[in-house]
């Protein structure tokens, strides 16, 4: 390495630690229930958290489902997210909807609107619930944060990760600010795998002027 190539590493790892890396975080297929859902599905235990998340009050429950497609096949133990919410939803991978014989749409979370309906099961019931979605790609992050990056509740942004000299751009992630929220990028398993994104990936948002 002669003393330019040196001086390029340099400047390049400057650059990274002077710029806000943001958290990637894997979100696996999982179920949100309504508390009349939930006692329906368990009738005989009070919901409680097995592992809490990075988003404040919000936990994987030891609670798990099965979730069963109009074409017979089940996808057995998905994680039940507390706490419960308005509206019971069922997030899944694309390749986990085709398994199941269903078509999703990609929408953020509470977006339900014409989304098809999926039968939940446990051993002491089961429900029928309306609102499968895959997850769009969204990064959860404070009022400071979208101050520092300058963007807005719901702007599109452009994120690049490089993951074992794999760089991958994705184009189409919606910002979420707010208060209470701790930065942290989602997406799921099936864009995960593709990128060869592990547990201390990060991202960068792409400035606007310097996007393909």
């Amino acid at each position: 390495m002669n003393e330019e190539e040196l001086r390029k590493v340099i400047r390049r790892i400057i650059k990274e630690e002077s710029e806000p890396g943001i958290p990637v975080a894997v979100s696996n297929r999982h179920v949100h229930l309504t508390e009349a859902d939930y006692k329906v599905l368990f009738p005989h235990e009070e919901i409680s958290p097995r592992k809490w998340l990075t988003q404040p009050k919000e936990y994987a429950a030891n609670q798990v489902v099965t979730i069963v497609g109009p074409n017979g096949s089940e996808i057995q133990h998905v994680r039940v997210m507390g706490p419960c919410r308005k509206h019971s939803q069922v997030e899944l991978a694309r390749s986990d909807a085709r398994s199941l014989g269903i078509t999703v749409p990609v929408r953020l979370s509470g977006e339900l609107d014409g989304t098809p309906s999926i039968k939940v099961k446990t051993a002491d019931g089961e429900v029928t619930i309306q609102g499968v979605i895959a997850a769009k790609r969204h990064i959860h992050m404070s009022d400071k944060d979208a101050e520092r990056f300058g963007v807005k509740y719901g702007e599109t942004v452009e994120v690049a990760i490089e993951t074992n000299g794999r760089r991958t751009i994705y184009d189409d992630v919606i910002a979420r600010p707010n208060p209470d929220f701790v930065l942290e990028m989602h997406i799921d398993v099936d864009e995960a795998n593709a990128a060869c994104v592990g547990p201390d990936t990060v991202g960068h948002i792409i400035p606007k002027d310097k996007r393909i």
